[in-house]
């Protein structure tokens, strides 16, 4: 076996066992949530690009900082729903049918739509943080960016991608998107990348307390293992 190979099956053979199974007994109907979750991010995309419904998918899920926070947390968990005009929606409805497949077999629906929304929502707030901060700051931003408007599954795509490489110890994979992420806010430093930064942050920040509830756990249950048990 070469080298390659282990490596790949060291990384990602839990995540591989995890979803193989599910997938060869109820195939699609595994992934009934992923599926209404594309479906819906491709209703809205036809509907914003249409005359008659632009203003209508605004109103419902655009998310800029520039507006009141209850407004904008009000639109949040709709606007992960929402791709974005400048860039092509297949890549979109690509990304959520693999992360989002993946999280919803590994995971479960509810598990992956609370960390999906927590993914979104830290960019949310990240945005009026930056601006407040700054371009001076370091992770600051300009007052230009108070009126863009942030939607689309990006952040919660690259939060449950890391989320799965912990949880299912595809280590390097994890890295590899947090690098790609750092890599992006460094060449383009506009409002998208560093709200994905966030979104990353705010997912370590739950892969902390996930691991410290089960070491709680392990600890009186007599187990020394810091890391939660991976679901096959």
């Amino acid at each position: 076996m070469s080298t390659v190979v282990r490596w790949a099956r060291a990384e990602w053979g839990p995540l591989y066992g995890a979803v193989r199974g599910p997938v060869l007994r109820r195939r699609w109907r595994a992934l009934p949530m992923t599926l209404g979750v594309v479906c819906l991010t491709a209703l809205v995309q036809f509907t914003q690009n249409q005359s008659w419904g632009y203003r209508f998918v605004q109103n419902i899920g655009a998310v800029r900082a520039e507006d009141p926070l209850w407004l904008a947390l009000l639109r949040t968990p709709l606007s992960l729903f929402v791709p974005a005009l400048d860039l092509p929606v297949w890549g979109a409805l690509a990304q959520l049918l693999i992360v989002f497949g993946l999280a919803e077999i590994c995971l479960g629906r509810w598990r992956t739509l609370a960390i999906a929304y927590v993914a979104t929502l830290a960019g949310t707030i990240y945005a009026r943080v930056g601006i407040a901060v700054g371009p001076a700051g370091l992770l600051g931003l300009p007052g230009t960016d108070a009126d863009v408007v942030d939607t689309g599954p990006s952040a919660a795509v690259v939060g449950l991608a890391v989320f799965l490489g912990w949880r299912y110890r595809a280590y390097a994979t994890a890295a590899a998107v947090i690098v790609a992420m750092v890599v992006e806010v460094i060449l383009k430093n506009n409002l998208a990348g560093k709200e994905h930064l966030a979104a990353i942050v705010a997912v370590l920040v739950l892969c902390g307390v996930s691991a410290l509830r089960h070491r709680r756990t392990g600890a009186r249950s007599g187990s020394g293992s810091g890391l939660p048990p991976i679901r096959s």
